[in-house]
């Protein structure tokens, strides 16, 4: 598989576009994801034609349809942001990202919790560039700045970002085979996510469906997203990993039995990180040849150096 393409807001990668000619450089996309994925630098205002330095601006009025507005000037730059967010987001289908990094606090590219300024006071809504773009791209995994530095959201981003590519390559050659092949190894993962979904999807995709291919295909992907927008939390993972203690029961000594729950439990609690108990299932699939535990992406779902499963 190529390498996932990740647009980020430019700042983020040390470029210097923002209003004051500064940047906002963070090193983990540039030192660690940098190494594994291909990071597209996306700077709305610069890509507008606006220069360094310029005029700040602010988001003004309702904020479900906000104005973008200068603060020295008062000049108007909402339909021209809107009018480039509406090519910018095609010229990104036509490069293939992967999902998006924001900069957060960002009248452009803010995911959420971006005051909006009105006569009762402000409330709250996102950038204009970062709506066109989740508009656009519903599916895609999204991030902002603050949320890549949350163990947790960081986790679950980044493994997003790997199903959803590993999807995009199965659409390339979809066929009804290659679905049933992608949901059996996608399974404890998506369980994870939502027990929900996934029963959903294994319906979807049952024996004897007469749906046409890419009907089908289009159902599973709605279902896909939709399971992987719900978190997998310490109580979801530990549910997962009691059930695949049950592969090993013919296998396992008492007290390795015990061992194995008692290293699930304090997951659980948070006093180990979810690598501890993940490791010692991976051992056991390994020593006892269970190739369908192997082959399951919940057991390794994004390279081992990105170190995204270390933390409790």
């Amino acid at each position: 598989m190529e390498k996932i393409r990740l647009g980020v807001s430019a700042c983020l990668l040390g470029q210097k576009v923002r209003y004051d000619g500064g940047h906002k450089w963070d090193r983990y996309l540039t030192g660690t994801l940098g190494r594994y994925l291909q990071l597209v630098p996306v700077c709305p205002e610069i890509e507008l034609g606006l220069g360094v330095p310029r005029e700040a601006t602010r988001l003004e009025g309702d904020p479900a349809c906000p104005r973008l507005v200068t603060l020295k000037t008062g000049a108007d730059r909402t339909e021209a942001m809107r009018g480039w967010a509406e090519k910018g987001v095609m010229k990104l289908e036509r490069q293939g990202l992967g999902g998006f990094i924001f900069k957060s606090r960002s009248p452009s590219c803010a995911l959420g919790g971006l005051p909006v300024y009105g006569s009762q006071g402000s409330k709250r809504g996102m950038g204009l560039f970062a709506r066109a773009f989740v508009e656009h791209f519903p599916g895609l995994p999204v991030l902002d700045e603050i949320g890549l530095h949350d163990p947790d959201l960081r986790e679950n981003f980044i493994q997003c970002l790997f199903v959803c590519a590993r999807w995009r390559e199965f659409l390339k050659k979809p066929s009804l085979e290659r679905l049933t092949a992608f949901h059996t190894r996608h399974q404890l993962l998506l369980m994870a996510h939502s027990p929900r979904h996934l029963r959903l999807l294994g319906n979807l995709t049952a024996p004897g469906k007469d749906l046409p291919l890419k009907e089908l295909c289009w159902q599973y992907q709605e279902l896909l997203f939709a399971a992987l927008k719900l978190p997998a939390t310490p109580r979801k993972h530990a549910k997962v990993l009691s059930h695949l203690l049950g592969s090993f029961k013919k296998h396992l000594s008492a007290d390795e039995k015990l061992e194995v729950v008692e290293t699930i439990e304090k997951y659980r609690q948070g006093v180990l990180p979810l690598l501890v108990p993940v490791t010692l299932i991976n051992h056991y699939a390994r020593k006892y040849g269970q190739i369908y535990l192997k082959e399951q992406f919940y057991l390794h779902p994004h390279p081992l150096e990105l170190k995204l499963r270390h933390h409790a």
